[in-house]
């Protein structure tokens, strides 16, 4: 076995190494052994739709109560209601989700979070690894290291985990309505449940508050999850919305942990314009605390420039939410999130959520009046390329390459303040990902090919 954890959980094509039932159990039998450590008695379990969900769960189960922990399925529910679950269930010590989030149906991922509704550190992810690999056949080196289990752990049902988890959502909405003004306008809306874990939540949600609501992609049937629908597919919902002439259009992904935004004109608005939109809306009411926001590297340089513009302070993470989270727990911010469309605010939930982020944008709406467009107004997107190189494996430091670190400085002159350069080395391939972000998008392309062709001509 190699290295199981990747950014976000394990992931892989169901039923091959490593999403197998026996790699799923001694992950079952490892996230047991570490809850336990920690006085823990049980784990939450939540899946996605997808065919193989069953399969995964049970070994989760089979290895978890083998230690003599319980197990509590939440069934089909969204990633972050599994980390909300973990902060309310009595005795949780971690949560477990199967999901491979906006991934095609055959793949399927295995994400844990530790009590409290948090992901978990790289020391944390490291030692459940080890548990995991360090078992076998004939016996769980898990159980060898721990002493006997005189009694298995049970397997329970949380029957109202959805409806737990659908009130949560609820209130974050409406805890601070603005009573001193008119009842704002009933928004019209299309949602896009992906044919995943949103698929019966969503409804349970939106249903409730003052919306009109058609939902789409919302019948899943294990195999039809982000099937040319979702976050990732987000023409059909673009097309309905200005059919209908709806207000706003919210696509989710298959494990509803990331939004895109489609506005009244069928205009997609991504992360980034999110996070520009709430920061300045919790800024004007006093609740942007310590001034700040946190996105990644990979963020557009048009946020950096709005939230300059609004006198925002802004702190660029590392790739993926856990970093965002990481830095937004170190600086004191109480928003962060990616351009794709994981969006965290602390001051809500623990860990990014689609459906929390969708109604924090839509409560922006609702004080403000202004339409979804409008809003969006406030960032400009800069063009953006990005292209991937092959180069050994053995990944040198491309930046004392000469040829190549003189050209990325010559485009970095020439782009100035209207622009940047990225480049780094992929986190699961040999490549080189070069981005460049500038003015307009011939002389960004061309930016962009000039680079890759100083890499290309060092042969690394």
């Amino acid at each position: 076995m190699g290295k199981l954890f990747g950014t976000d959980g394990i992931r892989g094509v169901a039923n091959r190494y490593p999403m197998t039932a026996q790699v799923a159990l001694k992950t079952g039998q490892a996230v047991a052994r570490f809850a336990k450590k920690r006085g823990a008695t049980t784990v939450v379990i939540g899946k996605d739709t997808r065919l193989s969900g069953d399969m995964l769960q049970a070994a989760l189960a089979a290895g978890i109560t083998s230690m003599g922990m319980d197990v509590l399925l939440a069934g089909v529910i969204p990633t972050p209601g599994v980390a909300f679950l973990t902060t309310t269930v009595e005795g949780a010590g971690a949560g477990v989700v199967i999901s491979a989030s906006h991934n095609p149906f055959q793949d399927n991922g295995i994400k844990i979070f530790k009590s409290g509704g948090l992901k978990l550190t790289d020391p944390e992810e490291e030692e459940i690894e080890a548990l995991i690999l360090s078992t076998n056949d004939q016996e769980s080196g898990a159980q060898k290291n721990s002493g006997p289990v005189i009694e298995t752990g049970t397997i329970g049902t949380l029957v109202d985990a959805s409806e737990r988890y659908a009130d949560f959502l609820q209130h974050s909405y409406e805890r601070d309505a603005n009573t001193t003004t008119p009842a704002p306008k009933r928004f019209n809306m299309v949602i896009d449940c992906s044919n995943g874990a949103s698929s019966d939540v969503a409804p349970m949600v939106f249903s409730r508050l003052p919306f009109d609501v058609e939902f789409i992609f919302n019948t899943p049937d294990g195999k039809n999850i982000n099937h040319q629908c979702g976050s990732q597919h987000t023409k059909p919902l673009s097309e309905r919305v200005v059919e209908k002439g709806a207000d706003i259009g919210l696509a989710f992904d298959g494990d509803a942990d990331r939004i895109i935004v489609i506005d009244e004109n069928g205009v997609k608005i991504t992360g980034d314009k999110i996070l520009a939109i709430c920061a300045n809306h919790a800024k004007s009411q006093g609740k942007l605390k310590n001034n700040l926001v946190v996105s990644t590297v990979m963020s557009n340089i048009g946020l950096s420039m709005a939230l300059k513009t609004l006198g925002i302070d802004h702190v660029k993470a590392g790739v993926g939410d856990r970093e965002v989270l990481k830095e937004m727990g170190e600086t004191g911010a109480v928003m962060g999130g990616e351009d794709s469309g994981h969006m965290i605010f602390s001051d809500f939930h623990t860990t990014g959520d689609g459906i929390l982020s969708a109604l924090r944008l839509i409560r922006v709406m609702a004080d403000t009046g202004k339409p979804l467009s409008d809003l969006a107004s406030i960032m400009t997107v800069y063009p953006q390329i990005l292209m991937n190189v092959e180069v050994d494996a053995s990944r040198p430091d491309f930046m004392k390459i000469k040829t190549i670190a003189d050209e990325i400085e010559r485009v970095e002159q020439e782009l100035k303040d209207t622009g940047r350069v990225l480049v780094r080395y992929s986190g699961t391939q040999p490549l080189l990902r070069v981005m460049v972000e500038g003015p307009d998008p011939q002389r960004t392309e061309a930016y962009c090919h000039r680079i890759c062709d100083s890499i290309k001509a060092a042969a690394i």
